[in-house]
C-alpha cells in the first residue's frame, strides 16, 4: 500500500533560523557565572574571546553579550537544555556568587524559570517533542499590547514571508499568574523555532534596543516591502539590513519594536558549526570522549 504523509508539514517559512538574543551587560564575569557556570551554556572559542564581549553558544543558536548598561528584553527566552536536574545543581551553586543581583530561579512543572542578573527571563526545558529536535534556543516570548497580536501576524506573513497566525491560547499552567490565557501571535523562524507576540494589559516597558537575528531565504523581497514603508533602521552590509518597528500593513500602525538583524543565507556566518561542551564534565570526574554536549546523557556532576 502507498504509504501517504502530510507533506505541508515540512514547509517551512521564509525565515529560517533564529540564531541569536543580544542583551547588553555590564559585567562580563557575572555574565559567565550565570550563561556559562549556571546554564551550562558554551563561550564561543573562536569569535569575540575578549573582555568587552561574548558569544555565548547555546546548540544551533547564540546569545550575544556586548558590555554596555544592562537591556532587558520584553519577554522572555525558552531553551531547550539536555538535563534538567543537573541544571538545577548548577543554580544552586551559583546563588552565593550572584548574591546582591537580581538572579534567582523558580522549577516549575514544565520548565525552570531563570532570572539573570540584571532581570532577563529564561525558561529552560527539557527535551520535548514539541520543540521538535531542537536544543539551544526554541523560542523568544514578547509581551505585546493588547489589541495587537493579529497585525503583528499579519506584519509578519505579507512582509516578511512567515508562517505566522493569531490566535487565543495559554501561557502554560505554571505562568498563568503572568499573563493567563491571551491572544497571541506565533511566527515561524526556523525548525523548531518560533517567536511569540503574547497580549498583556500590563505596563510595557519601553524599548531599550535589545535585538533577535534572524536569517532569511528571499532576502531581497522583504527589503523591499520594509524600504517602501519606510521600516529599513540600517543598511549594514551586502549581506544584512535591520528593521525595529512592527507595523500592520492594513493600518500602518506601528505595534511594536523590536530590532531584527536580517541576513541572507549567503551570508559568511549562515550555519557554522558551534562548539556545544557538556557541562557536566569536569577535571575532578573526567570521562574521556565526554567533553563534547551529548543530547540524552546522563550527568555525573
Amino acid at each position: 500500500m502507498e504509504r501517504r504523509f502530510n507533506r505541508t508539514a515540512e514547509d517551512l517559512g521564509n525565515v529560517v533560523a533564529l540564531e541569536h538574543v543580544n542583551v547588553t551587560v555590564p559585567d562580563q564575569q557575572q555574565a559567565t557565572i550565570f550563561y556559562i557556570a549556571g546554564l551550562g551554556l558554551t563561550r564561543d572559542p573562536y569569535l569575540m574571546t575578549g573582555p568587552t564581549n561574548m558569544w555565548v553558544n547555546v546548540g544551533r543558536s547564540q546569545f550575544h553579550l556586548p558590555t554596555s548598561p544592562a537591556q532587558v528584553l520584553r519577554g522572555h527566552t525558552g531553551i531547550v537544555v539536555p538535563d534538567r536536574e543537573a541544571l538545577v545543581r548548577r543554580l544552586e551553586r551559583t546563588r552565593k556568587r550572584l548574591e546582591g543581583t537580581r538572579f534567582d530561579f523558580k522549577e516549575h512543572e514544565e520548565f525552570v524559570e531563570t532570572t539573570c542578573p540584571w532581570g532577563n527571563r529564561i525558561r529552560c526545558y527539557a527535551p520535548d517533542e514539541r520543540f521538535g529536535r531542537t536544543l539551544g534556543i526554541a523560542y523568544v516570548e514578547f509581551d505585546v499590547p493588547q489589541g495587537t497580536a493579529d497585525g503583528i501576524a499579519r506584519f509578519y506573513r505579507n512582509v516578511m514571508g512567515a508562517k505566522a497566525a493569531a490566535s487565543v491560547e495559554g501561557a502554560g499552567k505554571n505562568a498563568k499568574d503572568d499573563n493567563g490565557s491571551s491572544r497571541a501571535a506565533r511566527v515561524e523562524v526556523g525548525i523548531g523555532q518560533y517567536l511569540t507576540f503574547r497580549e498583556t494589559d500590563r505596563e510595557i516597558p519601553s524599548y531599550d534596543g535589545h535585538h533577535i537575528q534572524i536569517y532569511v531565504a528571499d532576502f531581497s523581497g522583504p527589503h523591499s516591502k520594509l524600504l517602501e514603508k519606510g521600516l529599513i533602521s540600517e543598511e549594514s552590509d551586502q549581506h544584512q539590513y535591520r528593521f525595529k518597528d512592527l507595523a500592520d500593513p492594513e493600518t500602518g500602525e506601528t505595534l511594536f519594536t523590536i530590532e531584527h538583524e536580517v541576513r541572507s543565507m549567503r551570508h559568511p556566518l549562515f550555519m557554522r558549526p558551534l562548539v556545544n561542551r557538556n557541562p557536566s564534565q569536569s577535571n575532578i570526574n573526567y570521562a574521556p570522549g565526554y567533553d563534547a554536549r551529548i543530547p540524552g546523557m546522563a550527568a555525573h556532576d
